[in-house]
């Protein structure tokens, strides 16, 4: 605490005391937030297992604002009591991590800060993840087949798109994708995805129940094999005998 005067002592510490009185003014006068009573006699129920949660929905929510709040309180009370127990044991404005002194300008805005700036813990975005995330890994978790060359067939993310065509209550701010602006383009690989079929020829060959081939639909799926390259000898052989065909008629 070498770089803080005397007075710039007495008065942080002064601001510390004041706030910690005035949270515990505050926490005896409303009662801790009426969390030491239970609902039942908040509610004035004799008991509240008969009821249907929606019920009591009104109070269980205020439940839970008033024992955020005193979270808020104790916690705010127990880093003004430590940082009055650094200021006995000399440690106070000294960052733990570099070891450099804290401005007084930022001791005077935040008094019970530990940290500098720089090392303040709420300026590192935490790289903790659910555990659940893990268990879902990749997406879909263990019903996604994309990842698996020997299965091709109707897994956890056709099931998602099939569902999602019925329309959800997402925004294009949760889509997978970060440009999408569009409730239109939120579908997940929907885009490029044939439906109803696993190889594109399937989109346009027509076949016996023993697979021998029957007719080619020449549709949009069909133009778009050929024109990429991909055409067997055998689909450009039947076209072009429809084409003769058509000719003769």
């Amino acid at each position: 605490m070498q770089h803080l005067t005397a007075s710039q002592l007495k008065h942080l510490r002064s601001k510390l005391e004041e706030q910690l009185q005035s949270l515990q003014q505050k926490d005896q006068e409303n009662d801790s937030y009426g969390v030491d009573e239970s609902m039942r006699d908040q509610t004035g129920e004799l008991s509240l297992i008969d009821n249907h949660p929606g019920d009591v929905a009104t109070d269980l929510y205020n439940r839970e604002v008033d024992l955020l709040l005193q979270n808020h309180d104790d916690h705010l009370m127990e880093l003004i009591r430590d940082a009055l127990e650094r200021m006995d044991q000399g440690t106070y404005g000294i960052c733990p991590i570099c070891n450099r002194p804290i401005p007084y300008e930022r001791l005077e805005a935040v008094p019970m800060t530990e940290y500098c700036v720089e090392d303040n813990p709420k300026h590192h975005v935490s790289d903790y993840r659910p555990v659940e995330e893990y268990f879902l890994m990749p997406p879909f978790g263990r019903t996604s087949l994309d990842e698996r060359d020997d299965q091709n067939g109707f897994d956890g993310e056709d099931a998602w798109q099939a569902v999602e065509n019925f329309g959800t209550s997402n925004t294009p701010a949760y889509a997978e994708d970060n440009d999408v602006h569009s409730y239109n383009d939120m579908e997940i690989e929907a885009s490029e995805e044939l439906e109803g079929c696993v190889e594109p020829m399937e989109a346009f060959v027509a076949t016996d129940m023993y697979g021998n081939l029957i007719d080619i639909v020449r549709n949009h799926q069909y133009r778009k094999y050929m024109d990429l390259g991909e055409g067997i000898d055998m689909y450009q052989l039947a076209e072009e005998e429809e084409d003769e065909e058509d000719f003769l008629l």
